[in-house]
């Protein structure tokens, strides 16, 4: 699958050559010859609000304000009417420091915790799941050319997931149009990222996608739901309570999108299937993205 070279359509888009996010290392493969590889860094970032340490992520080390910020308000530690004052990173340290006009309650609620970076579902507070009681979701029209036309989009952008793999993308959109596009060790940073830069933007998220090459687990559409964003597509599968959560709270949700095929699972009603599947080019059985080469 050929890669894009016109990223102009992205506000912020990935940036594989970047400094720091990998490390060339050697070995051999399974016939014993040497081989030369480039895999991703992980490394601590510890998340203050305020005077209080909160959480230590494990992430990459790019755009740590906006994963800082992300992660504070998809928790509800940090309110939509909250006067953020200063971010401040000190990268010798690996930490972050949230600062509010006003004093934050959320703070003594909480033990130190540490958020792992593989696949599972890291840390995640209760509070999360009670946040959803008073979430509305936007009535969107989803146009199922617009589906195709991001994923072919997204799927030859450059990045990290297509040259080193063992991480995760999550990318906002809008109609057809791929605006933000996040990598981390695990998706829930990279969603925080978007959400840290949606809320430092006061972008409104009623005509969003949010699209992630993981799986729609419950942590996932939660998430989504929190941000306002009434999509999220993947590449990937589903969970049960995922799609039992995007069903209760009227979240459109659709995954295993490869080529001409994908599933709906929850918000059909909002689909507009205005693209012939037949006419999408279908991929090949060998274009899997997580090419570490």
């Amino acid at each position: 699958m050929a890669r894009l070279d016109d990223l102009s359509s992205y506000l912020i888009a990935p940036d594989p050559a970047a400094d720091r996010l990998t490390r060339a290392v050697t070995g051999t493969d399974q016939t014993g010859a040497p081989i030369d590889l480039r895999v991703i860094e992980e490394r601590p970032l510890t998340i203050y609000l305020n005077s209080q340490e909160i959480v230590t992520a494990m992430t990459i080390g790019d755009y740590p304000q906006y994963l800082a910020l992300g992660f504070l308000r998809n928790q509800g530690m940090l309110r939509a009417d909250d006067t953020v004052t200063g971010i401040d990173y000190d990268e010798e340290l690996e930490t972050v420091v949230v600062r509010t006009a006003s004093k934050t309650t959320f703070e003594d609620k909480l033990r130190k915790k540490t958020r792992t970076s593989g696949c599972a579902v890291g840390t995640v507070f209760g509070d999360m799941m009670e946040g959803l009681a008073g979430v509305t979701l936007p009535d969107m029209p989803l146009r199922t050319s617009d589906l195709y036309a991001l994923a072919a989009t997204i799927n030859r952008t450059p990045s990290l997931y297509l040259s080193a793999g063992a991480i995760h993308g999550t990318v906002l959109c809008q109609g057809a149009r791929p605006l933000v596009y996040m990598e981390d060790v695990g998706r829930h940073n990279a969603v925080d990222k978007i959400a840290g830069w949606m809320h430092h933007h006061n972008i409104d998220p009623a005509d969003k996608l949010l699209y992630t090459t993981g799986r729609l687990t419950s942590e996932m559409v939660i998430k989504t739901a929190l941000m306002g964003i009434p999509a999220l597509a993947s590449r990937s599968g589903f969970t049960a309570w995922g799609v039992e959560i995007a069903r209760d709270i009227g979240l459109t949700l659709i995954g295993r999108m490869k080529g001409q095929r994908f599933v709906c699972l929850a918000g059909e009603q909002r689909l507009i299937r205005d693209a012939d599947p037949t006419s999408i080019p279908d991929e090949p059985a060998r274009a899997g993205r997580k090419a570490a080469t």
